[in-house]
């Protein structure tokens, strides 16, 4: 069966204001969920780290143990955990860049509550896909 993780969390140190810590993640990831058939996309702004992960129960599981003691995140908060019928996304994790995109997510409104989690993961899934491509700035593995 598959399972669909969204999660909130802060950023530490320069993961929250560095590309090129944002970029090693993203390599990292890409081989790490293409070994466990992973598919996702983040996005990070102001310090804060939206993530949607997509796959078999156990390799999310896996992963979200991982995730839990990365040292480069902090207050790790689950908004949604729930089997699915299909896939939103294709590639293995892709970054979307939200500040720069014309439908922005407020990712402190999604961590409080105010935003409901479906709509991010369709944000997240339209920026991955590359939707409204002249305003979307999407970076990651093309699955």
């Amino acid at each position: 069966m598959l399972h669909r993780i969204t999660y909130v969390s802060e950023a530490i140190g320069s993961l929250g204001t560095s590309l090129l810590s944002v970029a090693q993640v993203l390599g990292v990831s890409e081989v790490n969920n293409r070994r466990d058939h992973l598919t996702g996309a983040m996005a990070i702004d102001a310090g804060r780290i939206v993530q949607v992960i997509e796959g078999s129960r156990t390799d999310v599981d896996r992963l979200l143990g991982r995730l839990r003691t990365d040292p480069r995140h902090t207050n790790l908060s689950i908004l949604a955990d729930r089997p699915v019928a299909s896939r939103l996304f294709d590639a293995p994790m892709a970054h979307c860049h939200f500040g720069t995109w014309s439908t922005a997510l407020d990712l402190l409104a999604l961590a409080e509550g105010r935003v409901p989690v479906d709509r991010a993961e369709g944000l997240l899934a339209q920026c991955a896909r590359g939707d409204d491509a002249p305003d979307a700035a999407r970076t990651g593995t093309d699955g």
